[in-house]
């Protein structure tokens, strides 16, 4: 699977890293994901989703019934 938030969207960056002598190689800046499963009421069922630690933060304050439904207004299968 790609390393994206189901909520935030946040996908990896690219960059370079330089080495001592300056040479430049292609890396990625990977955001820090984390499978979590909720408890969703309103359907009586839990849902994993693939989160980045801002989109759980975000879940928290928002709330899970918010957060899923933003999901599927992006158009994702929760």
């Amino acid at each position: 699977m790609s390393a994206h938030c189901q909520l935030t969207g946040r996908a990896p960056g690219f960059g370079n890293t330089i080495s001592h002598s300056h040479r430049r190689t292609s890396r990625r800046f990977d955001p820090n994901i984390q499978r979590k499963r909720y408890w969703l009421p309103s359907e009586g069922r839990h849902v994993r989703l693939r989160l980045s630690t801002k989109g759980i933060r975000t879940v928290d304050t928002i709330g899970i019934e918010a957060a899923v439904a933003r999901i599927r207004a992006r158009g994702e299968k929760v």
